[in-house]
């Protein structure tokens, strides 16, 4: 497609269009266009699948997620960038017997993924996760609040 028409070759948008549309059937080099990688699709769905409760108590905040299927060793509890809380962990479809086909799969596979920004008083040194019946609860101890600064007394010198 030629998008030459009347002056529309210096559009910007209209040229991205055109290399869009030329390299649609390429897709080694989709990630020219600056799009999104596969890895950043996965945990976007991963992460828009993976429902959360977010609780603040006086002394903690407490995280709990729903991780169905995974035992405590296939979950992933982090912290990254100092204040970046990552849960992550894989669910993997079960092991077939010989015979045996699936007439309805329903159940969720594949990556399940949350991450929160953690505030400023979050204690990332005092992280305790546990795991039941297949919900996460992670809970993130409170820094103590930080003890109002005394006014500094000078001493004035008679000169």
């Amino acid at each position: 497609m030629d998008l030459r028409i009347m002056g529309l070759e210096s559009s910007p948008l209209l040229s991205t269009l055109q290399q869009m549309m030329e390299l649609s059937d390429d897709k080694s080099s989709s990630a020219s266009l600056n799009g999104p990688s596969r890895t950043y699709v996965r945990d976007a769905k991963a992460m828009a699948a993976t429902p959360a409760d977010v609780k603040e108590y006086p002394n903690s905040y407490v995280f709990v997620v729903d991780m169905p299927g995974l035992k405590s060793g296939d979950i992933k509890v982090q912290v990254e960038d100092d204040n970046v809380l990552l849960i992550s962990g894989e669910r993997k479809r079960e092991e077939e017997k010989e015979g045996t086909k699936y007439l309805r799969m329903e159940r969720r596979i594949g990556k399940l993924m949350r991450k929160f920004v953690l505030p400023d008083n979050a204690n990332t040194e005092a992280i305790s996760a546990v795991c039941q019946d297949g919900v996460l609860t992670v809970t993130v101890n409170k820094l103590p609040p930080p003890e109002p600064k005394k006014p500094k007394t000078i001493e004035v010198k008679i000169a």
